[in-house]
């Protein structure tokens, strides 16, 4: 089953709560108050997104970590790389190729199909959208013979 990490899960609630106040800088301690996450944690989210240049930060008595774009430019797709790396849902769709089977598959090429559609798709949501309140219908049908087309 395909999952996302925690931290990755992590990340937009810090992000969202960030996203509510932009100009405003948060310390790790205020962040961790706010959201309810292990003060550990935060910090370990805050430097993976530090690393991927989502945020920026500032040293000193008045410092903190700022977002570097507003909410609509920060996409889904970018936070999952931040905490998980790139996205690819199997070794012959990674951008290394390190797949043993390539010379003899048949079906690499769909494999990479679906998973630019998985990218387009989480590329299209941003943070801006995630921070929307979503209603969801109480239950969702699928025809069964849509299952098999």
């Amino acid at each position: 089953m395909l999952r996302l990490g925690k931290l990755t899960d992590y990340a937009t609630v810090i992000l969202s709560f960030m996203a509510k106040n932009q100009a405003h800088r948060y310390a790790a301690l205020e962040i961790s108050s706010a959201t309810g996450i292990a003060l550990p944690t935060v910090s370990k989210v805050l430097k993976s997104l530090l690393k991927a240049h989502l945020l920026s930060s500032v040293r000193g008595a008045k410092g903190g970590y700022i977002l570097v774009q507003t909410p609509d430019k920060i996409t889904v797709a970018s936070v999952i790389t931040a905490l998980e790396g790139p996205i690819s849902l199997t070794e012959c769709s990674s951008t290394d190729h390190s797949c043993d089977q390539v010379a003899a598959c048949q079906i690499g090429n769909n494999w990479r199909v679906v998973n630019q559609t998985v990218q387009q798709a989480l590329e299209s949501v941003t943070l801006a959208d995630m921070m929307l309140p979503v209603s969801l219908p109480k239950e969702i049908t699928v025809p069964v013979a849509s299952l098999y087309r």
